[in-house]
């Protein structure tokens, strides 16, 4: 007796698609091929052959392979009844189907499991209504996943701008010391080197910080990503299969990633490598330079101002992100909190221009002028002014009698006292008590005193005037 003879999805598939046969056609050489793929390769052949033994023929509309036709559908249907069948899981105790979700033990059971004594006193639900809830609640901690992922990835864009922002911060800053240094004689090459290669240091180590922060930002991003997709497809899995996993998944749904944070520090401070560069090295050579008692912090100027490449000036410049984002205003780079310093500005024909100091604790983005830790002497409108914007009363008016165009600004952190003078004329205008108002009282250990400058009208500047370095 001849055995009985099982056909495989091979026997069931077009020589040319490799696909399961759709309207075949039979050919005189008794090949088939679907009806589409044989028009196809005669057409890209130019004449008609059979596609798998080139036998040549002029019957241009060969057959329906009916036979064939009804074989491959026939199959198909099986196939299909067959992924169906066993896609349904029954009970393992009782080969029954699992209809009921038991809200104590959290799985599903079968009738009969429901009738036991395994689950005597249990409360059941129709597993159409708990996979329904259950699926509405990851849905809500897949929105936050979703949420948090969105977060992640502003985050890394933020970062990607700010390590690129590095790189363009070193090159500047690489031309502006290359600029002083070729202004010194040939000795002083070695200590432009030295400058350099502090630069590229602070510069590998910010940038390796940001590499190691967008490679975790990119770490977090795809452990979300692959979170998401598998609670995604257990959404998406039939009711059983998401009730029996659902336990393991909603536990992996509980995202314990902290939110992203910008990196503090991750700038490359600038004013360290270049402020006072030529008196620094004045201290080494024993000449006399140009000295600034103040140089201004760029990472702190407002998006319209920009300053001179020695940082001793300032003038309206396009937008930066990590700057002053209300006022037209920039600190020093240096604070101090003990001792006596003072700085002369050039304020010349500025229209409307406030100078002074502002602590530490006060040096925040947005609306920091209700705070009270600025004191400054502002000038506008032909009249003058001093104030302290942590006290009851803003500002005091004072009588000058000539337009002032030097200020001399002195600060006394041992006394607590800003005293302001007209620099051409060596006049003493006035001085403020307490650098703190007496909600807060001065920490010299904790804060400390930053030089201040605000313009207040577009194409003018102020510039902090050099003096002679002591012998």
């Amino acid at each position: 007796m001849a055995s009985k003879r099982f056909f495989s999805e091979e026997d069931f598939s077009c020589p040319v698609c490799q696909d399961i046969f759709k309207d075949p056609v039979i050919m005189t050489c008794s090949h088939s091929v679907c009806k589409v793929c044989l028009q196809q390769f005669w057409e890209t052949k130019g004449h008609q052959e059979c596609p798998i033994c080139r036998k040549r023929f002029t019957n241009s509309n060969p057959q329906l392979n009916l036979n064939l036709k009804n074989l491959c559908e026939t199959y198909l249907q099986q196939r299909s009844h067959r992924a169906s069948a066993g896609s349904e899981v029954l009970c393992s105790l009782h080969s029954e189907k699992l209809k009921l979700f038991c809200l104590e033990d959290k799985q599903p059971v079968c009738l009969v499991c429901r009738d036991s004594r395994e689950h005597k006193n249990h409360n059941f639900s129709p597993v159409v209504e708990v996979t329904r809830d259950y699926k509405e609640q990851l849905r809500t901690e897949m929105a936050k996943l979703k949420e948090k992922m969105k977060k992640h990835k502003e985050t890394k864009l933020t970062s990607d701008e700010t390590a690129k922002h590095i790189k363009t911060q070193a090159l500047n800053t690489e031309k502006q010391i290359k600029e002083q240094f070729a202004q010194l004689h040939q000795f002083l090459r070695d200590e432009e080197a030295a400058r350099i290669a502090a630069l590229r240091e602070e510069e590998e180590q910010k940038s390796q910080m940001m590499k190691e922060k967008i490679e975790k930002m990119y770490r977090e991003i795809a452990s979300l990503s692959i979170t998401i997709t598998d609670i995604e497809e257990q959404i998406n899995a039939d009711d059983i299969t998401f009730l029996q996993s659902y336990k393991s998944t909603v536990e992996r749904a509980q995202c314990t990633l902290q939110d992203p944070e910008r990196v503090p520090g991750a700038l490359i401070n600038v004013a360290k490598h270049l402020d006072n560069l030529k008196f620094s090295v004045w201290e080494k050579m024993r000449k006399i330079v140009q000295c600034t008692p103040v140089t201004l912090d760029p990472l702190s100027a407002h998006p319209d101002l920009l300053l001179s490449e020695d940082l001793t000036s300032v003038r309206y410049m396009s937008k930066n992100i990590f700057r002053f984002d209300k006022y037209h205003s920039v600190v020093g780079s240096e604070g101090f909190n003990t001792g006596t310093h003072c700085w002369d500005v050039e304020v010349g024909d500025c229209p409307r221009w406030t100078v002074g100091v502002m602590m530490s604790f006060a040096q925040k983005f947005g609306d920091y002028v209700t705070l009270n830790g600025r004191l400054y002497m502002w000038y506008k409108d032909d009249h003058y002014g001093v104030g302290h914007s942590g006290t009851q009363t803003p500002y005091t008016l004072l009588k000058v009698k000539q337009k002032l165009q030097r200020i001399r600004v002195q600060l006394d952190c041992d006394r607590e006292e800003l005293s302001f003078y007209d620099l051409d004329n060596n006049i003493h205008l006035h001085t403020l008590s307490r650098l703190c108002a007496p909600t807060h009282h001065f920490s010299r250990y904790h804060e400390k005193a930053f030089p201040y400058f605000n313009l207040g009208c577009v194409n003018s500047s102020l510039r902090i005037l050099p003096v002679s370095p002591q012998h």
